[in-house]
Parts: structure tokens; C-alpha cells; sequence
């Protein structure tokens, strides 16, 4: 009896993640859907393991192989799109919308591979868009990566205060290096273009850049949660080159 409720839990959690699989697979943001199939597999795997009801235990396996299959075909998609240098993903942040934080839509593509990133933005300018910046090195700091050098191609705050801009990202600059991690910042008068490229090959293209949050209060919500702010409209496109990926 005590295990029910748990049971009952996992089994709940797995069908949302899985929906969320299946919905983020038929809009064609396929690494995103890989990550909630895992997650979603391993919770009914879980509730497999602790369900004794043998019609129940069939039913579950035969749903464990019916996802499994999906995933796999969808892995072997994406690895023949990346193979072959063709591999181009979309995804579109509506106006007003909520969990786009850099975790949910970067996050799926960063690895134990990733040890360089390369950020062109000519907006890490002003005091907020500076700790977007930052939001996104604690990402890449925090997380499964192992990340040794961040590169930063931005514009300088000619309107506002250079010095400023300067001192913020020296400060960053000594604190990514308690990490390990070696910032270099260059700074460009001509630079529109943003992206974000990873040296496992994928290259992020942002229309905002890292800017794509609306402005709240310092004690709203939002304001240290990234999912729980809403967005501005922008487009993000995801390609894969095999010419920028290391030797594995």
C-alpha cells in the first residue's frame, strides 16, 4: 500500500513528460524531444519496476517499446541531418510566453563535448543584458559541460558608460576563472549578427540574441527564474556543422 502513492507519481510524471515528447516531436524541435523521452522512459521504467498487477507490467513494457522505437528513429534522424550537414531546427518564442529559459532552449545541445563556447551578440552592453550574459556562463558552468574558454564578441556602450560595460565583464571575467574557465572578450563597431557556437558543432541563432526576456521588477517573478518571465517574439534556428566539431 505504501508504494502506491509513489507508483501513482511516477506513472503521472511520465505521462507528462512523454506528452511533452511527443509535442515538441511533432514541431520538429527534435533534440528537445529526445531529452523528455529519456527523462520520461526512465520514469516508467521506474513504475515498471515496482508494479506487481502482470496485465498492468504488459501494458507498460509494450509503451516502454513503443516510445523507445520513436526515440530511436528519432535520434537516427537527427544524426543523419547532422552526417550529412543538413541538420536545421526552428524553434518560435511567442510574445508573452514562459519557460525559454538558456537551460530549456540551449541546454539540450550542450554535452561532456563542449568545452568552447562562442557568443556574438552586439548587445552585452547595459547592466541587464550583461547578466543575461552571466545567466548564460552559470549554464555553462553549472552544468554536464566542460567548458574551459568562453569567447564574447559584443559592442561597446559608446551611449552609455564603456568603462562601466568594461569593469562588469572583468569582474565576470575573474570569477569565470575561479572555475577554470578563461573568458576573452573583443569588441566589434560593425558586428548584427548573434549566434552562439558550441565546438561540438552546433551553432545557435538567436533574432534577440541573449536579450529576448521582458524587463520586471527586481522583486517580481521572473526575475531571478528565467522560465517564469515572459519573452519577447523571436525565432531561434539550431544548424549542426561537422566543420566546427572536435574529433571525438
Amino acid at each position: 500500500m505504501a508504494g502506491r502513492p509513489q507508483n501513482s507519481g511516477f506513472e503521472a510524471s511520465a505521462i507528462t513528460v512523454l506528452k511533452r515528447a511527443v509535442e515538441l516531436d511533432g514541431k520538429g524541435r527534435f533534440t528537445e524531444s529526445l531529452v523528455c523521452y529519456q527523462e520520461g522512459l526512465n520514469l516508467l521504467m521506474e513504475v515498471l519496476k515496482v508494479t506487481t498487477d502482470d496485465v498492468k507490467k504488459q501494458a507498460f513494457r509494450t509503451r516502454i517499446r513503443e516510445y523507445m522505437d520513436r526515440a530511436e528513429k528519432v535520434k537516427q534522424h537527427v544524426e543523419q541531418e547532422k552526417e550529412a550537414g543538413k541538420y536545421h531546427e526552428q524553434i518560435h518564442i511567442v510574445a508573452d510566453s514562459t519557460n525559454n529559459s538558456y537551460s530549456r532552449i540551449l541546454g539540450p545541445f550542450l554535452d561532456e563535448f563542449t568545452t568552447e563556447v562562442h557568443v556574438e551578440d552586439p548587445y552585452i552592453r547595459s547592466a541587464h543584458q550583461i547578466y543575461n550574459f552571466l545567466r548564460l556562463c552559470e549554464l555553462l558552468v553549472g552544468g554536464k559541460t566542460k567548458v574551459k574558454r568562453i569567447s564574447l564578441t559584443t559592442g561597446r556602450d559608446e551611449q552609455g558608460n564603456a568603462q562601466t560595460q568594461q569593469g562588469r565583464l572583468d569582474e565576470l571575467k575573474r570569477s569565470l576563472s575561479d572555475y577554470g574557465v578563461t573568458l576573452d572578450v573583443n569588441y566589434s563597431s560593425t558586428l548584427h549578427d548573434r549566434e552562439i557556437r558550441l565546438n561540438n558543432g552546433w551553432i545557435i541563432k538567436i533574432g534577440r540574441g541573449l536579450d529576448y526576456f521582458k524587463n520586471t521588477g527586481k522583486f517580481s517573478i521572473g526575475f531571478c527564474d528565467m522560465d517564469l518571465r515572459k519573452c519577447q517574439e523571436t525565432t531561434v534556428d539550431i544548424f549542426h556543422s561537422k566543420h566546427t566539431a572536435q574529433n571525438r
